[in-house]
Order: structure tokens, then sequence, then C-alpha cells
């Protein structure tokens, strides 16, 4: 019944990742001006989920430098995977899809698995307490989702492109959940890991892709809005960890 639970709950998480279903009937040049916005915000809840949420809970779980060690490993391994994915795809100066794209898939694919991990945890200690991580985890994949629908838009991926990669790097919870139900005992160490690697990824995508993006804005106003939806975000991820 606990496997049911845990299924069911992932599941429905990973249906978050198709939010972007309601964008398919904008016009393009509308849908265009509102994308800048969705870099914005999505680079605010990156940095906001990687020092509000993720690494005070790594540190939860391992009061120690560790925490910090691997985060800085997640930053130069992410750095590493875009100098072999420029290289692979752009290295003649020219990218159908940026490479920040494939990053951002890569980083939010580990941390739906380690979202996965948790939800699995939180229903074998308690159903209740598995209902109110999930719903936890429902209201930060929102605005998460729409930031990552939009980071692979903006990147080069077409609407439906972009919707069937997001679920499919969404359904990683799934594989999370099934796993840390089955090493329930193992995992512990191994989450703090995916954690602070995931975070230390998250700030690598957001200040070495994303914010320069917004800097190439050469319209003022849109720019200055640009950077309205990034405090937004990292606000928003600031209510949800006042809130939780």
């Amino acid at each position: 019944m606990t496997l049911i639970w845990i299924l069911s709950a992932t599941i429905v998480v990973s249906l978050i990742s198709l939010i972007g279903v309601f964008t398919l009937g904008v016009k393009t040049k509308t849908f265009d001006n509102i994308l800048v916005l969705l870099v914005g915000f999505a680079a605010g809840g990156l940095i906001g989920g990687a020092f509000l949420h993720l690494l005070p809970e790594a540190l939860t779980r391992c009061a120690c430098n560790l925490v910090f060690f691997y985060t800085l490993i997640g930053f130069t391994t992410f750095f590493l995977m875009e100098r072999y994915l420029y290289w692979r795809h752009c290295h003649e100066g020219v990218c159908d899809v940026h490479t920040f794209t494939y990053l951002n898939l890569i980083g939010d694919g580990v941390h739906n698995f380690t979202d996965g991990l948790i939800i699995a945890a939180s229903f074998m200690t308690d159903i209740k307490l598995g209902i109110i991580t999930t719903l936890a985890v429902i209201f930060h994949e929102i605005p998460q989702e729409m930031g990552d629908f939009g980071i692979l838009v903006y990147g080069g991926f077409t609407k439906t492109r972009a919707l069937f990669f997001n679920f499919l790097c969404a359904l990683t919870a799934v594989l999370g959940a099934v796993i840390g139900y089955i090493l329930s005992g193992l995992t512990q160490n191994f989450s703090l890991f995916l954690i602070s690697f995931t975070a230390g990824g998250f700030i690598y995508i957001a200040a070495s892709d994303l914010i320069p993006e917004l800097h190439k804005q050469k319209d003022a106003k849109r720019a200055n809005i640009a950077f309205f939806t990034f405090i937004l975000g990292l606000v928003f991820m600031m209510l949800l960890k006042i809130a939780g």
C-alpha cells in the first residue's frame, strides 16, 4: 500500500512538468515577450532554490564541509559538461539549441530524482507526512517547471519538444521513489550528495547561462522587467521556505 502511495504521488508531481501546455495556444510574438520574463524567473528560482532550499536541506542532513565540497563538484561538473557540449555541438560558433538547455535537463533530472527519494522516505515514515511532503514538492515544482519550460524554448526547443523532454525529465522522480523504497536504509548519504550536487548545478546554470542572457536584452524596459522577474523568482522561493 505504501508503494502505491509513493508511485501515485511521484506521478502527480511529474505531471506538473506539463504546465507549459497552456502556452501552446499563445501567439508566437506574445510568447516571445513572455519568454524572457520566464528566463528571469527561472534564474531567480534556481538561485533561490539552491541557497534557500537545497543547501539548507543538505546541511540538516550533515552539518559538515562535505555539503560545500559536493556543491563545488556539482558546479565544476556542469562547467565541464557545458564545455564538452559546446565543443560537440557549437564548435563553429553557431548553436541551433543552446547548451544550457541540456544542462538544465540534467540538473532538473537529478533534482527530480532527489524529490522522488524524499517523497519515498516521507511516506515510509508516515502517510500523512508523505502527503504533506508531496504537496510541498508540488508547490515548489509549479514555478520551477514554468521556468524550465521557458529555458528550453528560449534555448531553441519547440514548445512540443520542450514539453516532451520536460516530462521525460520529470519522470526521474518516479525512478528515485522506487530506488528510495527499495534501498530505504542506504539512500541517506546518497541523497546528501545529490542535493548538494544539484545545488551546485543550479547555481552554475543560473549564474553562467541565464543571467548573461538577461544582460543581452537591449530594450531597457524589457531588461528591467526581466530583472524584476528574477527578484520575483527569489522572493517566491523565499516565501515557499517561510511557508514550509
